[in-house]
């Protein structure tokens, strides 16, 4: 397929993408790695005027650790955070996050904040930036704000981005030592997720869970917290037994789980139980 005829924007710095996405507002489509909006455009699902290209934009690349945690910027590729010593030192359920997605052509290519901005559900990125409690900071002609990855996505490819805002960086709080760890069941052919979970877990000198937080993709229309299971790790002594019994009930919250070629209902809930389960076992591991 061949996209619709687009008039091409090469941004040369920051200001200037800012500057070109508030001119042509939502007749306007970031373009960053590409490999979300490529297939959009060649499919003709997207038909955008105006296309912005921000892949030079070196000042968007950095990975980089804060007083408060770590910053990614936006045009990071999935090579860039999966390799990185900073991130797998304290995040490294995101580093096997990024590890995860597609084929290394995808990884060299595809970025973090294209990803994100993109809102698929059945990406890999989602479930880590909720559970890590990341927030995704965005800047448009209103100047610059932070949002939390509870909040930011809103639906099947749809977040709280603005038209005429773009994505700058990621913002990941310290773990406090809590281990992490990314699993996930996939579809064969394209790498998407069926099911996967990121998992952060962190016991005290006792073995007691003192923070825990999951987050699964692939089974909603946008990336879910597993409460039920959290409830009922947070606060106990760890053990396998009590993994077991937790994982049992990782779907209890939700009413409706996604269904499409590759999974039913019923088998992607069964699916949710087990990668739930590795996923936390290899946090503490």
């Amino acid at each position: 397929m061949i996209p619709s005829a687009f008039e091409y924007h090469r941004a040369s710095s920051l200001s200037n993408a800012l500057a070109l996405l508030a001119e042509h507002g939502e007749k306007a489509k970031v373009l960053a790695g590409g490999h979300s909006l490529l297939p959009m455009l060649k499919l003709r699902l997207a038909s955008p005027p105006h296309l912005i290209d921000v892949g030079g934009v070196a000042e968007l690349r950095a990975i980089a650790r804060t007083r408060d945690g770590l910053v990614i910027g936006a045009l990071a590729s999935h090579a860039d955070v999966a390799a990185s010593s900073e991130v797998r030192a304290s995040h490294r359920g995101l580093a096997e996050a990024a590890a995860a997605i597609g084929d290394m052509q995808v990884r060299n290519r595809g970025t973090i904040g294209g990803s994100l901005a993109h809102a698929d559900p059945a990406a890999d990125y989602p479930a880590a930036v909720l559970a890590f409690n990341a927030e995704i900071v965005a800047r448009g002609p209103k100047g610059t704000r932070a949002i939390k990855a509870a909040d930011f996505f809103q639906g099947l490819f749809t977040s709280a981005l603005r038209a005429n805002e773009l994505i700058t960086e990621v913002r990941f709080p310290e773990t406090d030592g809590a281990g992490s760890a990314y699993e996930k069941f996939e579809q064969p052919a394209s790498g998407f997720a069926v099911v996967g979970v990121c998992a952060q877990v962190r016991l005290d000198s006792s073995k007691t869970v003192r923070a825990v937080r999951l987050a699964a993709t692939g089974v909603s229309d946008r990336p879910v917290r597993l409460t039920a299971m959290e409830n009922l790790l947070g606060g106990k002594p760890w053990s396998d037994q009590a993994l077991e019994a937790a994982a049992r009930q990782a779907d209890a919250d939700l009413k409706k789980v996604r269904e499409d070629l590759y999974a039913k209902e019923d088998y992607r809930r069964h699916l949710l139980r087990v990668v739930a389960r590795r996923a936390a076992a290899r946090a503490v591991a």
